[in-house]
């Protein structure tokens, strides 16, 4: 270890010492004389050198350490599964190694982020393997109650967006199902009316999710560590982001959020509400204006201070009304080993990105099926040692390319009735 802390410290002396040269030749306003060219190019063969020895240090250490990898990895660090990294630690670890030595010791088994391995593309970086980035991206729709929901929808790495035909629907009158298909009764000899489908595009284009961990020394030298710490950080902080903007995005630079789309339903508070609360008749309100379609996979989604509220709701008001688990508006977690509480059938989630109570958002009924998430799969991951470069850390970037919106444009008016309908639908505010 004190062997490479004095590689390290000389690889420092030598940066500095070349970037003088250079600082004094550019306040002068002049080019190097002869002497300084010699001296720089000889500072800078050194410092290669160094870096060399560096890598070559942390590997010896590594293996001298023995740390075992899950009978994948031959004698070469290869995985015998992929042919590529046995690990994702090992992968950070030749990252941030192609940093430290300025691009002059490139693995072969790292992918550059334009799909070649020779070259770095010309704002750097390089793809997680194809294994770890699928168990990246899996952890977010697996930790995520809201991402695991939508619909999720996989480009290829040479796109950057998608466009997806949709019918325009926004009303289930005569002439307008369909966007404009209509079916009748005719008497015999009856002249026949034309119609025909209509059609809308749905564009997503990617937008850049980034996230940076801070790595110390000592843990980028143990790829276990370094990975299990990278794989928690960056999939509790993407899934964050991802489920934050699919509820309250606003679709600028991001992705639209439910509460800001113009599908999503607005319901008035029940007259009786009185302050920041929600009543029964609030949330068979809502209830009532969900798309009957979406009934079957709909869910609620509060603010954790809603939870309250619910527990001593019930059907109807008065002397006549029977306590029972069917008169019961909500009934908690645990009933029938339900994970979740569960209203009018439908699981109550709490989480995070709900607005507080009283406020619009606070308690969301959604089926997120009709939510479109599209990723482009492999996120990029760069390394650099210069942002902290005084306290010995190396920061991992991330890049996670993501976009989503709402499949409707806005709510649907039924065939019979005066009330619009959505997959969407939230409570106004209540003071």
């Amino acid at each position: 270890m004190s062997n490479i802390k004095g590689l390290r410290q000389r690889k420092s002396d030598q940066e500095k010492a070349l970037r003088a040269l250079l600082n004094k030749a550019k306040a002068e306003d002049r080019v190097f004389t002869e002497a300084e060219e010699t001296e720089y190019q000889a500072g800078l063969d050194g410092l290669k050198a160094t870096v060399l020895q560096l890598a070559h240090e942390d590997e010896l250490q590594a293996i001298e350490r023995g740390t075992p990898v899950a009978d994948a990895e031959n004698a070469t660090g290869m995985s015998a599964k992929t042919g590529g990294f046995a690990s994702l630690g090992q992968q950070l670890q030749a990252v941030a190694k192609h940093a430290l030595s300025h691009g002059s010791i490139m693995d072969p088994r790292l992918m550059a982020a334009n799909g070649l391995s020779e070259a770095i593309p010309s704002d750097g970086g390089f793809l997680v393997q194809k294994d770890f980035s699928a168990e990246l991206i899996q952890r977010i729709y697996d930790l995520g109650e809201v991402a695991k929901r939508v619909r999720k929808i996989p480009i290829s790495g040479t796109s950057n967006g998608i466009k997806i035909n949709a019918i325009d629907e926004d009303s289930r009158v005569d002439g307008s199902r369909w966007g404009g298909v209509l079916a009748y009764w005719v008497n015999e000899a009856a002249n026949f009316t034309k119609s025909k489908p209509k059609f809308r595009q749905i564009e997503l284009q990617t937008n850049k999710l980034i996230a940076l961990c801070y790595a110390t020394d000592e843990l980028m030298e143990d790829a276990v560590a370094l990975q299990a710490v990278i794989q928690e950080a960056f999939s509790e902080e993407m899934t964050f982001k991802t489920e934050n903007a699919i509820i309250n995005g606003t679709g600028s630079g991001q992705p639209l959020g439910i509460l800001n789309a113009g599908a999503t339903l607005q319901i008035a508070k029940d007259s009786g509400d009185s302050g920041a609360t929600v009543d029964a008749q609030d949330l068979i309100n809502m209830y009532s204006r969900m798309w009957p379609r979406s009934r079957a996979s709909a869910a609620w989604l509060i603010n954790i201070d809603v939870e309250p509220k619910l527990y001593n709701l019930t059907l109807g008001s008065g002397s006549g009304v029977i306590l029972s688990d069917l008169s019961r508006i909500y009934v908690p977690p645990g009933n029938n080993n339900n994970a979740y509480g569960m209203i009018l059938g439908k699981p109550v989630i709490p989480v995070e990105y709900c607005a507080t109570l009283g406020t619009p958002g606070d308690i969301i009924l959604a089926d997120l099926s009709q939510y479109l998430l599209i990723d482009k799969g492999a996120p990029k991951q760069d390394y650099s040692i210069h942002v902290q470069f005084l306290t010995d850390e190396g920061v991992y970037r991330f890049v996670y390319r993501v976009d989503g919106q709402p499949s409707w444009k806005k709510p649907l008016t039924p065939f019979q009735g005066s009330n619009t309908l959505s997959p969407f639908i939230t409570l106004a505010t209540r003071s």
